[in-house]
């Protein structure tokens, strides 16, 4: 019999719908499994789902179909950790993808929406990041904003301090700027984290009305955005390798980490980007500590024809 996929309405305005969020996920993470994956036969005729059914899911769990369903359909009231933890496993989910799955099957409760408040950086981090003469460093927040940087990331990623405040945003900047889409090497990676980087903030912030507005400006001026949220993937923000473009110096390899302030529940995120030492990427930077915020328009205008 084919499966009814009815996700459960959302609200009206405000915030995301933890309940139709829980429900996509859920079923997106279910169809990308094939019974063969988890040792189950396939008989492959009238096959009509994509991936693993509900009764094979709750099977693998070891819960009742009518339990797994009502919890797909957004109902995770008094759901135990321990049948978290069951499904999880059987969809076999990714750390990250286990936390997002705890945070919108088990919401924080608040007794009052808190007024939205501007993210304020400490003052120490702001005086560490001036300190990192050599090292591109910047200061992100909740929703991707781009809170503090200092010189050197200026120098790489361009200068953030002359576009509005609210364009200072990851997210708007690699999906509606088009220098960001020149910019990195591998863009379509650059758009696939950031999005992921979205989703595991909605699901821990399933009420922030100014993350449900991001995502719907983005859901209407980018396709490319509307496809990849509706993939339902997540990633914590942790460590890679960024590929990018420069009008100066040309294309560097830069390695990155990504730091969570130790007692810090604001969501911030101390990232820094640096090369391996004696690369030709080490020695461009060199190049561009000499010469401050202004490299990248001072590259720009001399490839100008």
């Amino acid at each position: 019999m084919d499966e009814q996929h009815t996700p459960p309405a959302g609200p009206a305005s405000g915030g995301l719908d933890p309940r139709t969020e829980l429900s996509e996920f859920l079923r997106t993470r279910r169809a990308r499994l094939k019974p063969q994956d988890v040792g189950l036969p396939d008989f492959g005729r009238h096959r009509r789902v994509p991936g693993l059914r509900r009764e094979e899911l709750a099977q693998l769990a070891g819960v009742s179909v009518a339990y797994y369903t009502r919890l797909e359909q957004g109902n995770g009231r008094n759901v135990s950790a321990e049948v978290l933890d069951s499904i999880a496993r059987a969809l076999r989910l990714t750390d990250a993808e286990r936390s997002h799955l705890t945070h919108l099957a088990k919401p924080k409760r608040q007794k009052r929406k808190p007024a939205a408040r501007a993210q304020q950086v400490r003052a120490p981090l702001r005086h560490l990041l001036e300190s990192m003469d050599a090292v591109p460093a910047y200061v992100v927040g909740r929703r991707s904003d781009i809170l503090a940087w200092n010189r050197m990331a200026a120098a790489v990623f361009g200068d953030w301090g002359l576009l509005p405040a609210q364009e200072r945003n990851w997210a708007r900047l690699v999906f509606l700027n088009p220098d960001y889409r020149e910019l990195f090497v591998e863009w379509e990676r650059k758009a696939y984290d950031m999005v992921a980087y979205l989703r595991m903030d909605a699901g821990c912030h399933p009420d922030d009305p100014q993350l449900s507005s991001l995502v719907g400006e983005l859901s209407v001026k980018s396709e490319e955005f509307r496809g990849l949220w509706a993939a339902h993937d997540v990633k914590e923000k942790s460590h890679g390798v960024k590929r990018v473009r420069h009008p100066l110096v040309g294309e560097l390899t830069l390695l990155w980490e990504s730091f969570r302030p130790a007692g810090d529940d604001t969501g911030q995120s101390l990232v820094t980007y640096f090369a391996e030492p004696g690369s030709p990427t080490a020695e461009a930077l060199r190049l561009l500590a000499s010469w401050g915020a202004d490299a990248r328009r001072s590259g720009a205008d001399a490839a100008a024809p």
